[in-house]
């Protein structure tokens, strides 16, 4: 068995058994219907113990990985095909195949506003932000009618610091955030931004409004083409750019997640050329492991990562708004450049999805739909 378990590092052996045993599996190492080796072969080829295997396996069968069959053993139930977010036609085997489709998924794509294939909404209860909504005009009143302040509300930019801090490991202060109506906005601000720098690499191929945007301001798109785990090694050694613009999770139209080997070869791309990483997150949270995907942002305090993700897929299409956080780095300079522009969200808004992240709605909702999109999986492969 080829995983490597690092007993210097502090990820649990259990975890990284288990994130070795997902590689193999979705590469196709142990194909659908396969039979795992057993505990005691997978513990003595890893060098670890058998209740460490049994952890790993618990976690893979919840992910809809495998099943275990009682005296039978542990059989792959993953199929690449049936896996939201990894269907096989949009993994990047074949790039003459998806360049040439390549503009029309794009216009397809376009049809939603700027929230990434929004037909797929969140669906979140109406009754809670109904109720929620009644809440907030009680609470606060005449608040509701002031101007926002420029950054957005300081109750809303606390609440989204809490809520990454204890979701994601992204530790930050709420002069750090800065509210606006989506991403196509946010693209519009780091162009502005970070525009005198010429050159911004971005994936090859990607949401299309991302280049769209950049180009209206005056930057030549660098496309640097994707290989199976994300922007090939070769091309980003290649490029000009200083500015790098990922989505490291399901990027669109590739279905394609940066492992956590690319996540560091992208950070170390920065550190050796002072660049800056975009860091385009915007389907992280609706993935269907019990585990977050690590976002770049928290990974190095010594790259400037800058974050971007909304509300949008999360909760409605209609709900234009979403968050960008800056390192404390460009803090300073973003306020002295930018810091005249007034916020779009409504301030209604900006109360309401406060509202919804301090009292646990808005995570109760997030689980509910990873639980639903483990159990499709699964359902969908015991039929078959």
């Amino acid at each position: 068995m080829n995983i490597k378990i690092d007993n210097k590092v502090e990820k649990p052996a259990y975890i990284q058994l288990y994130e070795g045993l997902v590689k193999n599996i979705v590469d196709g190492v142990y194909p659908y219907g396969s039979k795992l080796p057993s505990k005691r072969t997978i513990a003595a080829d890893t060098e670890t113990s058998v209740i460490t295997v049994e952890h790993a396996i618990t976690l893979l069968n919840e992910e809809g990985y495998t099943r275990s069959k009682e005296r039978s053993g542990v059989f792959v139930i993953f199929k690449d095909e049936d896996f939201i977010g990894n269907k096989l036609e949009n993994r990047i085997n074949d790039k003459g195949a998806n360049k040439a489709n390549a503009n029309s998924d794009y216009n397809a794509y376009d049809k939603g506003d700027d929230g990434k294939n929004e037909e797929k909404k969140g669906d979140f209860p109406i009754s809670v932000l109904n109720k929620t909504i009644r809440k907030i005009l009680l609470d606060y009143g005449d608040k509701l009618l002031i101007k926002s302040p420029n950054y957005g509300c300081i109750e809303l930019r606390n609440e989204i610091c809490f809520y990454l801090a204890r979701s994601r490991g992204i530790h930050i202060q709420a002069q750090q955030v800065i509210i606006g109506s989506g991403a196509e906005y946010f693209y519009g601000l780091i162009a502005q931004f970070l525009g005198h720098q010429k050159y911004v690499a971005i994936e090859n191929p990607s949401y299309n409004k991302i280049r769209l945007v950049y180009e209206s301001f005056g930057l030549v798109c660098d496309m640097l083409d994707l290989s199976d785990n994300g922007i090939s090694s070769d091309k980003l050694e290649m490029t000009k750019a200083k500015l790098l613009h990922v989505t490291p999770f399901n990027s669109y139209p590739s279905g394609i997640t940066a492992d956590i080997s690319k996540k560091n070869e992208y950070l170390n791309w920065a550190r050796k050329r002072n660049g800056i990483i975009i860091e385009d997150n915007f389907d992280s949270e609706l993935t269907v492991s019990r585990k977050l995907e690590e976002p770049l942002f928290s990974m190095a305090s010594d790259v400037n990562v800058i974050y971007i993700n909304t509300f949008s897929r999360t909760i409605a299409p209609s709900m234009r708004i979403g968050y960008m956080i800056l390192p404390r780095d460009l803090v300073e300079k973003f306020n002295k450049k930018l810091g005249f522009y007034s916020c779009t969200v409504p301030i209604f808004e900006q109360y309401l999805i406060m509202e919804l992240l301090k009292n646990g709605e808005f995570e109760r909702h997030i689980n509910r739909i990873r639980r639903k999109k483990r159990n499709d999986i699964q359902n969908n492969n015991y039929k078959a």
